[in-house]
């Protein structure tokens, strides 16, 4: 008598021959569940005496006679850690077999750089696809406003943010100005100047900074409005905040790199 490690479906077709063997199911029934005929039924239940299925649930396959030990598998996932962890499967591969004299194929160090966490595959690596937002068609009518802090001046003079107020339209630098940090305060005066000289906007587009967008609301209010909001809300200018900045960039693409020159 013989004990076989059997897959999920060997393990069904074995429970059908038994069926046969009880007097529970025909020969013609056994050979429409199975898909074979009357006489390759007779020769499987000929052989199935000699077989006895595990007690319990199938158990797995045996590894392979190619299967890799253990610990040369570690020592691959190792060395790419540590020299060629940034290299794809195919370049690490050759520079295992250049520089170390290791033969490994470019499936296997694929999947053993995937489990290692050194490797994504191409579902994992997509970007994320991001709906494009439409321009604005006229001047003026949206202006992203935005703060870059920068070592502007180099070594004369301190660090400092340079606030930009961009049109959506035109992708025209509208306003700049030079303050000591991305305050409130700061924003008021520059929007302030900038509404001297261009007039109101319809809206302003921003990212998620705490002077645009208050994420602790007070249970009281509840508005998530900030003290600059409430300044534009007064002058009935709508204040937008982007959920990514690729959401600002607008589906013409991004915005152009602004350029200070002293």
């Amino acid at each position: 008598m013989t004990v076989l490690a059997m897959s999920q479906g060997e393990l069904s077709r074995f429970d059908t021959l038994m069926r046969v063997e009880r007097g529970e199911l025909r020969i013609e029934d056994a050979a429409t569940l199975l898909g074979l005929k009357r006489r390759q039924i007779f020769r499987l239940l000929a052989g199935s005496a000699k077989m006895v299925p595990p007690a319990s649930c199938p158990a797995s396959a045996p590894p392979g006679n190619r299967r890799h030990s253990d610990a040369f598998r570690e020592k691959v996932v190792a060395l790419v850690r540590e020299h060629y962890a940034d290299f794809g499967p195919t370049l690490a591969r050759e520079y295992l077999a250049e520089r170390h004299g290791i033969r490994i194929g470019c499936e296997t160090l694929r999947k053993l750089m995937m489990d290692a966490g050194l490797w994504k595959d191409c579902q994992a690596r997509r970007p994320r696809p991001y709906q494009p937002r439409y321009r604005r068609d006229c001047r003026g009518e949206l202006i992203q406003i935005d703060g870059s802090k920068h070592c502007w001046f180099e070594d004369r003079g301190p660090q400092c943010t340079l606030l930009v107020y961009i049109d959506d339209a035109t992708s025209e630098l509208m306003h700049l100005r030079m303050v000591e940090s991305e305050s409130t305060f700061a924003y008021m005066e520059a929007t302030r100047a900038y509404i001297e000289q261009h007039g109101k906007p319809v809206a302003f587009y921003s990212d998620k900074h705490s002077v645009f967008r208050n994420a602790r609301a007070s249970a009281a209010r509840g508005d998530g409005m900030t003290h600059f909001g409430r300044a534009l809300d007064a002058l009935n200018i709508e204040i937008i905040c982007a959920n990514s900045p690729q959401a600002k960039a607008g589906s013409n693409g991004p915005m152009p790199p602004c350029r200070i020159v002293w």
